[in-house]
């Protein structure tokens, strides 16, 4: 009676096993299951935010290419362009957008100047090193990052005098790396910088582009701060903030005539010559917002429109992040 007795405890227990064991088998089952289900909806997702957002930049393309063969004479904010899409009902979700003037900020590939073959930094006294060192000032950054980024560009391997940095800064890291010697293609690029950092990024970023070397800034659009590094008097347009904004809801403020009344007769020149500001744009950047269920999609989009007819055409994408 022991043995038989004890011989069903065994067999109590390998039951009470191999319930457990289906069950969490069950379980292990289901929950990949779930995961596999929701991985597949959210690429799906993400694949249809994606097409979504293309319908968004074209959009944006079209409102650019009518309005450039509506006014050629001004790029300001009075324009369609410069209205937000507001939130748009889709198919199980909704999407926005914005284009936003890149030429309203400061280029930071201006820092240097084509020179033959060569990228050198622009060391004139009046040049474009001496306005970024003024505009991270207004922002309360250091100026010597001017020279650094100029550094970071330039072709060359001799460092700028005082805080220049070039690949012996970079190669003594861990990881090593070296300068890029060319022009930037995104502004992100600043933080593979040494000692830049995320914090003076973010600080900078709304004020700066990486554009062309010798684009203009649109004064119709640039911040005051950007106007005010340009000029480089006291902080005039800065301390105007407010009058600036509401007379530009009116119309294109400070126009070049506007901007250069009360400048010197040599500042007219280097402004002049240098084509260093301008009245209209070229390059817009689009990001468009999709939100499908619980998912969102982001899709930054630099467009560039030229020609007399206003054609719009995507020359770089990203997603998620400028």
């Amino acid at each position: 009676m022991i043995s038989r007795s004890r011989q069903r405890g065994v067999a109590l227990i390998v039951a009470v096993l191999i319930v457990a064991l289906a069950t969490m088998l069950a379980a292990s089952v289901s929950f990949k299951g779930y995961l596999d289900q929701r991985r597949s909806a959210n690429a799906y997702a993400m694949d249809q935010g994606f097409e979504v957002a293309l319908g968004g930049e074209a959009w944006a393309a079209d409102s650019l290419r009518r309005d450039k063969q509506q006014n050629s004479r001004t790029d300001d904010f009075t324009e369609e362009w410069a209205t937000p899409i507001p939130p748009i009902p889709i198919e199980g979700g909704e999407f926005e957008g914005q284009l936003e003037d890149m030429q309203g900020r400061f280029n930071i590939n201006s820092l240097v100047v084509l020179q033959g073959d060569k990228l050198i930094a622009d060391e004139d006294p009046n040049g474009a090193i001496k306005r970024f060192e003024r505009l991270l000032e207004l922002l309360e950054l250091e100026p010597k990052w001017a020279t650094v980024i100029a550094d970071w560009i330039d072709t060359d391997i001799q460092p700028l005098f005082p805080d220049g940095a070039e690949d012996p800064t970079y190669t003594g890291l861990t990881p090593p790396y070296r300068t890029a010697n060319m022009p930037v293609t995104r502004t992100s690029e600043l933080l593979a910088i040494a000692g830049f950092g995320l914090d003076r990024y973010r600080k900078l970023e709304p004020f700066i582009s990486a554009l062309p070397i010798g684009t203009p800034i649109n004064v119709c659009t640039a911040p005051p701060e950007v106007l005010d590094a340009i000029i480089g008097k006291n902080q005039e347009f800065t301390r105007s903030r407010e009058n600036l904004a509401e007379t530009r809801k009116q119309r294109c403020f400070p126009n070049k005539q506007d901007f250069a009344s009360g400048l010197s007769a040599d500042d007219k020149r280097r402004l002049d010559e240098g084509k260093i500001i301008d009245q209209t744009s070229s390059y817009f950047r689009a990001t468009i917002w999709v939100t499908i269920g619980t998912t969102q999609y982001t899709l930054y989009s630099l467009l560039y429109r030229g020609g007399n007819n206003g054609l719009v055409r995507p020359i770089l994408r990203s997603h998620g992040s400028p």
